[in-house]
């Protein structure tokens, strides 16, 4: 029998052992755990660090918007109150709204502009490297110092603006008090949104059309295809996981608009999303409620209401771009 098996090649194979082999994997974890060690030691501060002023933060505050929160006595538990109170309250809607529009305008800008600005200094021509520095400067600009600077551009008496449009082109008939406007006040604001973030997009975008094959485009050219096509047919699909990532990225920041509204309504107007609460947003709302107000488990609520809008726009994002064979 064992000749037979010799003569048709067939080997004999002996059968682990159960204990054998749960040692080796066992020794095994146990020698990853040992090379990881020293990753988990540095990691450690990092997460003490997180641990203390983000996660216990983040918990004490879902616990807070259960309950009428008090700075001084005992807080009682209100169960989803709050909840309930701000989807019947109509200011809760009028900012979320409010937030909606400013920004689909605002991601729209930086897209389309940042697409702009990345396609013309991917070119090769002499001040490239300036320009590029040009585009980045009011990124890494602080929000509170650009938003003082606008206040002065919109301003309705002697702003730069109205010099411009009223007084040298005569495009208006009369100044506009840019920022005191109900109907132009959120639009004024999210100019500024989207002239702070084209640089950003700009940087992202030159990283994507670095992975366009030049190859292809040059193919597309002695086929005799106008530039048009070729942006369309080489360089769009080629830009497509980048253009969801920015689109995603910046709905999130949309949605979190603050520092610029705050510091822009309240110069102008001496009310925070003023006139007439046309640039409440749902940041300025909440903080309002919550230190305005002093009505901390209420602004609680309204802020993981935010959350869970920002979080079922970007998932209806990613899907939508995961359906199309985006990302």
């Amino acid at each position: 029998m064992m000749g037979m098996s010799r003569r048709l090649g067939i080997a004999r194979t002996r059968r682990p052992s159960p204990t054998g082999g749960f040692l080796a994997s066992s020794t095994t974890r146990g020698e990853r755990a040992r090379r990881l060690l020293p990753v988990y030691a540095l990691l450690l501060p990092g997460m003490l660090l997180y641990a203390v002023w983000a996660a216990f933060p983040l918990i004490q505050s879902f616990v807070m918007s259960f309950t009428d929160w008090r700075l001084r006595g005992e807080s009682s538990f209100l169960g989803l109150d709050n909840y309930t109170r701000a989807l019947a309250d109509p200011m809760f809607w009028k900012a979320l709204w409010t937030t909606v529009g400013y920004s689909v305008v605002t991601v729209a800008g930086q897209l389309v502009l940042g697409l702009g600005a990345a396609l013309l200094l991917d070119q090769r021509f002499r001040g490239r490297g300036a320009l590029r520095l040009v585009y980045y400067l009011p990124v890494i600009t602080s929000w509170v110092i650009v938003s003082l600077i606008f206040v002065w551009l919109y301003n309705g008496q002697n702003g730069v603006l109205n010099w411009l449009l009223h007084d040298t082109l005569g495009v208006i008939d009369q100044d506009v008090a840019w920022l005191a406007e109900p109907s132009t006040a959120i639009w004024a604001i999210a100019v500024l949104g989207i002239w702070k973030g084209i640089g950003w997009s700009m940087v992202v975008f030159l990283a994507g059309l670095s992975a366009v094959p030049v190859e292809l485009h040059e193919a597309a050219a002695m086929d005799g295809a106008s530039a048009w096509a070729r942006f369309r047919n080489v360089t769009l699909p080629f830009l497509r996981p980048t253009i969801t990532f920015l689109l995603i990225v910046l709905t999130i920041g949309g949605f979190s608009a603050f520092i610029s509204i705050f510091v822009m309504s309240s110069a102008a107007t001496g009310t925070i999303g003023g006139p007439l609460n046309s640039t409440d947003v749902m940041l300025t709302y909440t903080w309002k409620q919550a230190f305005a107000e002093i009505d901390l488990g209420y602004g609680a609520a309204l802020s993981f209401l935010l959350a869970l809008v920002i979080g079922a726009v970007s998932l209806v994002e990613l899907r939508f771009a995961r359906r199309e064979g985006i990302a």
